[in-house]
């Protein structure tokens, strides 16, 4: 879409939002902070599942010692000069907690949000910000 910035400079756009967090922001911060970038736009195809937004936990061990990681992704469809899908590019902000019995008891989870879907990213958040301790793992998708 044209007045739009690229998927190029997303995170320069993340990294502004996340700008005046400690090293160690609170997850609330780090949360609000993605939201706000989660509500620019950038200029990608419109097909529904072009521009989305992933909230992500749980207790992992990607890096050797198991962990709890809250992940705030944005992913991106790149198009090849057909206008075919070429592939996905993701822009991040990882927390990442030691994984206390209350942190592994949440499980884990993960939901989905698209731009272009028809629906509302603030919508979306509030869904996730009221959604209780202990509700069952799964994922979820608007």
């Amino acid at each position: 879409m044209p007045g739009r910035p690229s998927a190029d400079v997303a995170v320069r756009l993340l990294r502004e939002q996340l700008g005046g967090l400690s090293s160690s922001p609170a997850t609330q911060d780090a949360w609000s902070a993605f939201i706000r970038f989660g509500r620019l736009r950038f200029d990608t195809s419109g097909s529904p599942d072009a521009d989305g937004l992933l909230f992500q936990y749980g207790v992992f061990s990607f890096h050797g010692t198991p962990a709890f990681s809250l992940d705030l992704t944005r992913q991106f469809e790149v198009l090849d000069e057909a206008g075919d899908h070429d592939h996905l590019v993701q822009v991040h902000c990882e927390l990442v907690y030691e994984p206390t019995p209350a942190l592994a008891a949440l499980g884990d989870f993960n939901s989905w949000f698209f731009h272009d879907s028809g629906n509302d990213v603030d919508q979306w958040a509030e869904t996730l910000t009221s959604r209780k301790p202990g509700q069952s793992s799964g994922s979820t998708a608007l």
